[in-house]
């Protein structure tokens, strides 16, 4: 018998393979072996996703600092977690855009108030914009993380501590958990009638703000009030870069638009 993942010639009574780590599967796939399948991945007390949901909450060192210097069996891996958190983060909209669309509305009542403010007339070609980047969250997300790591890397400058792409790391996981914190906050607020997307940004904010300081604190051993500040640094470097990006894509859609007569300021 070989395993079926690096074909390494194994013994019948090996559970695992002493290769690659995988686990031998001998049983064809059936309702009963699928769901203990699923029960095991995600809802057992013991299983890898919820060691590492709960983990990040009271030891973020424990999975990232691990994760960084090569323990990588514990806990869900990196890419595996941050990819889950996007499911999730697709799985949040669907919901509110079906079942509270009046809690969305405020974020395009805002967008087009604020274009006719401008003086740019009633008519807004940019007016599906909060549509659209609701529906990408998960690309626009992903997108802009080189960036955000861009930020925490220039404030935690020490190269002998974690370099760039270990910093990247760092805020895959760090925002991966932040999605799953505001999947619940969102939809708690919008069962509570709290129509308010914008005011529900706002609101989830500072606790994310928080939370980020509490995991560097923890990966640098600092005092609180100093890993705040170097992260809200470090947020604020991101939202500058942000703005810039999108203010020139929104200047390149804008050229496009007038000159194919789609839109006259």
């Amino acid at each position: 018998m070989n395993c079926k993942n690096c074909n390494k010639p194994l013994l019948d009574s090996q559970k695992y393979c002493d290769e690659c780590g995988a686990k031998v599967i001998k049983n064809r796939l059936t309702p009963k072996v699928l769901a203990a399948q699923v029960n095991e991945q995600f809802l057992s007390i013991d299983n890898k996703f919820l060691q590492t949901f709960i983990t990040l909450l009271t030891k973020p060192h424990d999975v990232i600092d691990g994760y960084i210097k090569g323990t990588r069996k514990k806990y869900v891996g990196v890419i595996t977690y941050y990819a889950i958190s996007l499911t999730i983060l697709g799985f949040q909209m669907f919901v509110l855009k079906n079942f509270f669309p009046d809690f969305l509305e405020s974020q395009s009542t805002i967008f087009n108030e604020s274009f006719k403010m401008s003086g740019n007339g009633n008519k807004n070609p940019f007016e599906n914009f909060p549509d659209i980047f609701n529906n990408y969250q998960g690309i626009i997300f992903s997108v802009f993380m080189p960036f955000i790591a861009v930020g925490t890397w220039l404030v935690y400058i020490d190269k002998r501590k974690y370099n760039y792409t270990e910093h990247l790391v760092i805020n895959l996981y760090l925002t991966a958990q932040t999605i799953y914190f505001s999947f619940f906050i969102f939809l708690l607020m919008a069962v509570f009638s709290i129509k308010d997307y914008m005011f529900a940004t706002i609101i989830i904010t500072l606790p994310l703000l928080l939370y980020g300081a509490y995991v560097f604190k923890k990966l640098y051993n600092s005092k609180f009030i100093n890993a705040f500040i170097k992260y809200c640094t470090a947020y604020i470097i991101y939202m500058i870069v942000f703005s810039i990006i999108m203010f020139i894509i929104t200047v390149v859609i804008v050229i496009y638009l007038i000159s194919t007569g789609k839109f006259n300021p």
